[in-house]
């Protein structure tokens, strides 16, 4: 049987489980404004003032809250452009930050090598409030000539992005890219030759290292979440807003004033990463840059509080099998693993050995008197297990081939 393997760049991007999403746009200085619902209008790029920007500040927020990535939402849907873009005439060229000298993608690439951290972009390519172009990505009012003018713009602008600052460990296509047969850009021919070894989410066609949506925006993955589709390696990224949405507004992503009482809790994230890379997925923050440039302090607490959680609830496991321990078992269908007498576990983590693929298909885990059973264990997943536990068993009861485990491990 078959067995779909990652790339090489999809077990470094599993690895890394955690990443943020950082939003800054026009909004931020003027919150009132939606594009859907002003088409004909974008708020003036003179509007752009972050006078305190400082992008090694978010870089040091997002480590704190134990993210290995950061994506960087470049151009989001107004079509602002937070580099200076030669493409057309609404970016940070045309704002009075740094006197329109200034590269907020070229400084976030420097914070992240600064820090340790992998870059990725977000380029919405599919949505542009400056030119005129809604989803899937088509020019709402004009002909042929219109939309391959806009082409061009795309083409130019993601040049641009995939050749001025390095290699861009993973690239974001909210809502995808609309495809060439239906009168898109050839994202496909341009990314394959300027970033062929990008992860890219929700990319087109024939992306070597796929990444798919985990389907909501709440960081929640269903419990059994293989990262094959068909024969296809593409494992989900779960993405969410660390502020909730009000009533008043709309999704949560983007800072507005007076509205820190929708921040999740630290608790509330630890919550939200047993959903997500809990659950086989990579669980992907999002962060907001208030009008000052800034991860707002509250958010700032917040992302340290629960990068400090899961150093204290992952630090040291009360009991584990990896490596050699592993490889030496008898049976590689169960696996024993006793407790400590004074222990109180409250986390079974499973892990196989991706770079064999997700071999398993069935389990059940047999601790303190209770039996759960799923079906899919793939780079991660997290139970929670009875206090009482004094010992537990996996057995594994469906899968491909033989089972490739890469750790069991009880905190």
């Amino acid at each position: 049987m078959s067995i779909p393997l990652p790339t090489e760049e999809q077990k470094i991007w599993a690895d890394l489980e955690i990443g943020v999403i950082i939003h800054l746009d026009i909004q931020a200085f003027e919150p009132e404004y939606k594009f859907r619902r002003q088409w004909g209008y974008v708020p003036p790029a003179e509007k752009f003032a972050p006078l305190e920007l400082d992008t090694d500040q978010w870089v040091r927020s997002a480590k704190a809250a134990g993210a290995k990535y950061a994506v960087l939402v470049a151009k989001h849907c107004s079509g602002f452009s937070l580099w200076p873009t030669d493409a057309h005439a609404y970016s940070i060229k045309q704002s009075p930050w740094k006197n329109g000298e200034g590269d907020i993608v070229g400084d976030f690439f420097a914070s992240c090598e600064k820090y340790g951290l992998k870059p990725g972009l977000y380029y919405s390519a599919s949505c542009n409030a400056f030119c005129n172009v809604d989803n899937p990505g088509t020019v709402r009012d004009g002909g042929p000539q219109a939309q391959k003018a806009y082409n061009e713009i795309v083409l130019a602008q993601l040049t641009e992005l995939w050749t001025r600052y390095g290699d861009v460990f993973e690239i974001w296509f909210d809502g995808g890219c609309l495809p060439v047969e239906k009168g898109g850009p050839d994202i496909a021919a341009l990314l394959h030759q300027l970033q062929p070894n990008a992860v890219v989410f929700q990319g087109p066609p024939g992306t070597k290292s796929l990444l798919r949506w985990v389907g909501n925006e709440r960081g929640v993955a269903p419990k059994d979440c293989s990262a094959v589709e068909g024969d296809v390696w593409a494992p989900a990224e779960s993405d969410f807003p660390n502020r909730y949405a009000l009533k008043a507004f709309q999704g949560g992503w983007f800072w507005r004033a007076g509205e820190d009482n929708s921040l999740r809790s630290a608790k509330n994230l630890f919550k939200t990463y047993l959903t997500s890379a809990g659950r086989n997925t990579n669980m992907l923050i999002g962060m907001v840059i208030d009008n000052r440039g800034l991860v707002p302090d509250a958010d700032a607490a917040v992302f340290a509080q629960f990068g400090e959680l899961l150093r204290q609830t992952f630090h040291e496991p009360l009991a584990s099998l990896d490596g050699e321990a592993l490889r030496s078992s008898s049976d590689p269908y169960e696996y024993r693993l006793p407790l400590p007498e004074d222990a109180a576990p409250r986390y079974l983590v499973m892990e196989e050995d991706i770079a064999h693929g997700e071999r398993v298909q069935g389990y059940k885990v047999m601790a303190g008197g209770k039996t759960i059973k799923g079906k899919c264990i793939g780079h991660k997943r997290i139970l929670a297990l009875p206090q009482d536990t004094k010992e537990v068993i996996l057995k594994i009861t469906q899968a491909k081939d033989e089972p490739v485990l890469r750790s069991l491990a009880v905190y």
